[in-house]
């Protein structure tokens, strides 16, 4: 994956989740962060604001190489989990875990009643 393909992608994903869950309006990373910055924690803005720039520069520069891809995808990753809402993450931990659950009683109990059962 190219540098533009990465972080072009990346904003494009932190664009996306600035619209839906915080109701971001403008054109840019820059203008969209401007937007909700009040509704934003203070570290994400630093980082988001980081992502923003390197993409400019990735987009806009020609010669411009992303110096540290790592780097700039860890700041993505903390940025998108932190814009993310917690109760979807936790909608779908309690699902996992019914799932989990009741697959477990199911083998137990037939398990336990597997003689029983009568297959006519």
């Amino acid at each position: 994956m190219s540098d533009i393909e990465l972080v072009v992608s990346r904003s494009r994903r932190l664009e996306a989740l600035l619209k839906s869950q915080f109701h971001a309006e403008g054109k840019g990373l820059h203008q969209l962060i401007n937007s909700v910055e009040e509704r934003l924690p203070h570290d994400i803005i630093k980082k988001l604001r980081y992502i923003a720039t390197i993409r400019n520069k990735v987009v806009h520069e020609e010669h411009y190489t992303l110096d540290d891809p790592e780097a700039f995808k860890q700041a993505a990753r903390e940025c998108e989990k932190e814009l993310t809402p917690n109760s979807g993450r936790i909608i779908w931990g309690v699902a996992i875990a019914l799932v989990i659950l009741l697959t477990g009683a199911a083998l137990v109990f037939y398990y336990n009643n597997w003689h029983a059962i009568k297959l006519d």
